[in-house]
């Protein structure tokens, strides 16, 4: 999946992580990106076409489905993060809300035009989704609940010949990691370049930072992952009958 002549989707593309994927997509020749923001945006490039995406609104997700001609690679971006103990109920909903059914309903929404294209589904799930940070249990949570489902459509999605990657990102120097006392965090724009790196490499599980890299051997390795393949493997049997 080469970055050159494709289109994007990218959300979440006004600030951060989101900004720096739609800059690196346009180096690296894209033909089309949109970006989509619950406000308004502008870019200077024609090829960037702003599109309102909060994607927790399905008659925006209604919209962008529209104005969306054809997709080679959605990017689900979007996320929120607050610090939490788990003991307030509208918090976790508000995570769920964001950082799980806003990438599902995202991602069901334009999947037939990625299947249409042949092409890929990456999700930016950090590694808390699969070790939880204490401070925000509720991120945490909606986290692990997109890798799971980012793990199910890998297989569901192989013999439709969509390619579907996790992005396991550490702590990032962006807005919504102001408030956390971390020493190592990653420049978005080095983020973005591994991120767009791992989708034309094929990669399956993308770790685009110096601390998620430092991870990524054991995961590859691991029994976690193993056993991902041997549910695949399940799922594929049960498919065929």
């Amino acid at each position: 999946m080469i970055i050159t002549g494709k289109s994007l989707l990218v959300t979440g593309a006004n600030r951060g992580i989101g900004k720096a994927l739609v800059e690196e997509a346009l180096k690296r020749g894209a033909a089309r990106v949109y970006a989509g923001t619950r406000g308004p945006m502008s870019h200077p490039d024609e090829r960037v076409v702003p599109v309102t995406l909060d994607v927790t609104d399905a008659a925006h997700i209604r919209a962008a489905v529209e104005q969306v001609d054809s997709l080679d690679i959605l990017i689900n971006n979007a996320g929120v993060l607050e610090f939490d103990d788990l003991t307030d109920r509208d918090l976790l909903d508000r995570m769920l809300a964001v950082n799980f059914y806003g990438v599902r309903d995202v991602t069901m929404a334009f999947l037939p035009k990625v299947v249409e294209a042949g092409g890929a589904i990456a999700s930016n799930i950090s590694v808390n989704g699969f070790v939880a940070l204490p401070l925000s249990v509720s991120y945490s949570i909606s986290k692990a609940a997109v890798l799971a489902m980012t793990q199910s459509l890998r297989a569901i999605l192989a013999s439709r010949g969509v390619a579907v990657h996790s992005i396991l990102t550490g702590p990032v120097d962006t807005d919504m990691t102001a408030n956390l006392d971390i020493a190592e965090k990653a420049s978005p724009e080095l983020v973005a370049r591994n991120i767009l790196d791992g989708i034309e490499k094929g990669e399956e599980d993308i770790f685009p930072d110096p601390l998620s890299q430092g991870l990524a051997d054991d995961w590859r390795a691991g029994l976690h992952k193993t056993l991902e393949r041997q549910f695949a493997a399940v799922y594929e049997d049960a498919r065929r009958g």
